[in-house]
């Protein structure tokens, strides 16, 4: 007999975007600009090469975001202990979004992640940065 989920994806979902604050790809773009913003990128490394990435973001792989951000891990990066504000992305804004939840748990704040991830990035027009040798900047 298989295994009976008792709270889906898309619950998951649903009960972070309740929580979390959600930012537009279009009302993004701008942010990148400011200092007060960090954006960080939790996608697999491989994404990154193959469709590129937000120049400056940060790359802290979801895997990894837990540890990265608690102070008293071994592998904490103090990128994540600035006064600023956090914005998180993922391809399509499922995974930042719980990401961001669990960050904001944490007491990581503010927090905040782009709907849509990076795919609405690209369609919004936002910069990308190439990373591989052959990719083709969408336009």
């Amino acid at each position: 007999m298989g295994q009976t989920i008792k709270v889906g994806y898309k619950q998951l979902l649903i009960e972070a975007e309740r929580e979390i604050e959600t930012l537009g790809a279009a009302e993004s773009i701008p942010l990148l600009q400011s200092s007060q913003h960090v954006f960080i990128d939790i996608r697999d490394i491989r994404e990154l090469d193959q469709v590129g990435r937000i120049p400056g973001a940060i790359h802290a792989p979801r895997g990894m975001l837990e540890f990265w951000v608690d102070p008293d891990s071994p592998y904490h990066r103090d990128i994540f202990d600035q006064d600023k504000s956090y914005i998180f992305f993922c391809a399509g804004g499922w995974r930042s979004a719980l990401a961001a939840l669990q960050m904001q748990k944490m007491g990581l704040s503010p927090v905040a992640h782009i709907e849509g991830g990076f795919g609405a990035w690209q369609e919004a027009g936002g910069p990308v940065e190439l990373t591989s040798v052959g990719m083709v900047r969408r336009e």
